[in-house]
């Protein structure tokens, strides 16, 4: 009595299960139990009617169904949890080869399990990594940063409106004469140059002075999201109630001192230097790791299950929802306006879901093959970070974890070893990323004279 696994193929096994006689009966009698109310037999008030009657009127099969998941929850776990067979999606029914009172209950089940990977090579890779130089375009840009933040607004009381000046106004539109909807405010702030306004509106206003009032003469662009007013003339009446001008702060100790915890704009510079260049440096070795993994990947070999596929795509998808909530946007109406269904956005997502699976299963056949098991002090580390990322307090968010979410930031602490051992063991070229991009132009020039010849052969 008991079970037997048979491999069918490297991701399903097929389960055949015998349960005692004994044990079947008292199923079926439990089966009784729980359908009997539901079953009308004349003569007996429901729920009253013996079993023997009920088989009578209806057939001993009438509690098979029944008695079956009764009993296969607890026969299932047993062998899954014996074989270690850790199964991808539902089981399957197979065939119920006997059955019946005073029989040994004789079935079997298919499912698919996690696949067996071949790995193939993972160290010893080789790859190169592109080291971005930072550039001072970038460095006066990170500084702009802080100077938007450090520039202030004041009134401006004796000049006209300028370019770049922020203007207090009212405005009133119409078209041939008539005023539309959405067209009259007071009191409205503009930047003169943002382009938030109809394309000829800002440019008229340079030159007014507070008080002054004016027409302003502009079309609405052909693509104007109102459909009563494309490509229309319209006329704004506007006066200018006030005008501010951005006050921007000397770049000196003074301002150093104000956005950063350095007292001189030299030590604040070189700290901005350092900043872009750790995240460069940060960025190279992501984009190494990656590409490294990548190959590791590739080069596995393994038969992935749907069942796993399809998990993954509806979880990208759940992501891809929420991210959009975050953003104030729904799944619908982004099917809507991009005119894709649900089933085209899996059919997108189908290759990157591949990968993601493959790439977690191959990771996991990594940690195994190495006899990987992560220190305390990894485990800590991996917490600590999943706390960061949730805006928690480590101890605190530790506390709250349940049993299946600390083995999950156990088994990310093993694969981050595994990663790392790839990249140890990898044979790294360092370049300037100058390098990556002429290459990449170079192979782009090939292909585009490859294409040119081909269309011209086919002349």
């Amino acid at each position: 009595m008991g079970y037997t696994v048979e491999k069918i193929s490297g991701n399903q096994v097929k389960i055949a299960f015998e349960v005692a006689a004994e044990k079947f009966d008292a199923a079926m009698q439990k089966a009784y139990l729980k359908v009997r109310g539901q079953v009308n037999v004349p003569g007996f008030r429901k729920g009253k009617a013996p079993r023997k009657i009920i088989e009578n009127m209806y057939g001993e099969g009438v509690f098979y169904d029944d008695a079956l998941e009764i009993l296969f929850p607890e026969e299932y776990e047993a062998a899954v949890k014996e074989n270690d067979l850790q199964p991808v999606d539902r089981p399957e029914m197979d065939d119920v080869s006997q059955i019946g009172a005073g029989k040994d209950l004789k079935f079997s089940v298919k499912v698919y399990v996690k696949p067996e990977i071949t790995l193939g090579d993972y160290k010893g890779l080789k790859a190169t990594k592109y080291v971005h130089k930072v550039t001072d375009e970038e460095i006066d840009n990170r500084i702009q940063q802080d100077v938007d933040k450090a520039t202030t607004m004041a009134d401006v009381e004796d000049r006209a409106v300028e370019n770049g000046d922020t203007v207090n106004l009212n405005y009133a539109g119409s078209v041939d004469g008539v005023a539309f909807e959405g067209g009259t405010a007071d009191n409205q702030t503009l930047e003169i140059g943002s382009g938030h306004f109809i394309p000829g509106f800002e440019e008229q206003m340079i030159g007014m002075k507070i008080g002054e009032e004016k027409d302003l003469q502009v079309k609405f662009p052909e693509e104007y999201h109102a459909e009563n007013l494309k490509g229309k003339d319209a006329v704004f009446h506007v006066k200018v109630n006030g005008i501010q001008t951005k006050v921007k702060p000397e770049l000196d100790d003074d301002f150093a001192a104000d956005v950063s915890d350095f007292n001189t704009f030299d030590e604040y510079k070189q700290n901005i230097v350092k900043e872009l260049t750790d995240r460069a440096e940060k960025n190279a070795e992501v984009r190494l790791e990656n590409e490294l993994v990548q190959q590791a990947v590739d080069a596995a070999d393994c038969d992935i299950p749907d069942a796993m596929i399809e998990d993954e795509i509806d979880l990208m998808i759940r992501e891809m929802k929420m991210r959009m909530a975050y953003q104030g946007l729904r799944y619908e109406d982004y099917l809507k306006y991009t005119g894709q269904t649900e089933d085209a956005v899996k059919e997108m997502y189908r290759p990157e879901a591949k990968n993601r699976v493959k790439m977690q299963l191959v990771l996991e056949a990594m940690v195994k093959a190495e006899n990987i098991v992560p220190t305390e002090e990894e485990i800590e580390k991996a917490v600590a970070e999943e706390a960061e990322r949730a805006g928690q307090e480590a101890e605190a968010f530790k506390k709250n974890l349940n049993e299946r979410q600390m083995e999950y930031l156990k088994d990310n602490a093993a694969i981050r070893k595994v990663v790392d051992l790839i990249v140890s063991e990898a044979k790294v070229e360092t370049k300037d990323e100058a390098e990556e991009i002429s290459a990449s132009d170079a192979a782009a020039a090939i292909e585009q004279v490859a294409e040119a010849a081909e269309k011209q052969d086919e002349e």
